[in-house]
């Protein structure tokens, strides 16, 4: 099994949507908006990344943008302690910037009806 740049970017914001999830009762800002905050965009940004992982959802990648962004504005509108306030900044910038990153094709395996009529596949005989 080939390990691809999407697929470590897609694990990196499955552990980042974990981390934002239990974010606010290690850093100790649970009572705060941020914090609620970053429980709902942590499950979001998982769940995402988690359905983005498979090909025939790779384009799901995109939705990440959203509370990758809310993720930069939340600190500034809600309140917050100083260490969620850099804890959503630094999330935020990892969202958005892995959230871009594409998974390589895999290989194609069959190929319907083009491969019987293809002449080099065809036997010699």
């Amino acid at each position: 099994m080939k390990v691809t740049r999407g697929g470590l970017a897609q694990t990196a914001l499955i552990v980042v949507g974990a981390w934002l999830m239990a974010a606010p009762a290690v850093l100790g800002h649970s009572g705060t908006d941020l914090g609620a905050s970053d429980r709902v965009a942590g499950p979001v940004i998982l769940a995402t990344a988690y359905l983005s992982v498979f090909s025939i959802t790779r384009l799901v990648r995109w939705f990440n943008a959203l509370p990758g962004a809310w993720l930069l504005v939340a600190p500034f509108v809600l309140d917050g302690t100083t260490a969620a306030t850099v804890n959503d900044l630094v999330c935020g910038v990892l969202v958005l910037s892995l959230a871009w990153v594409e998974k390589a094709p895999q290989d194609s395996y069959g190929g319907g009806w083009d491969t019987l009529v293809k002449k080099d596949r065809l036997p010699q005989g």
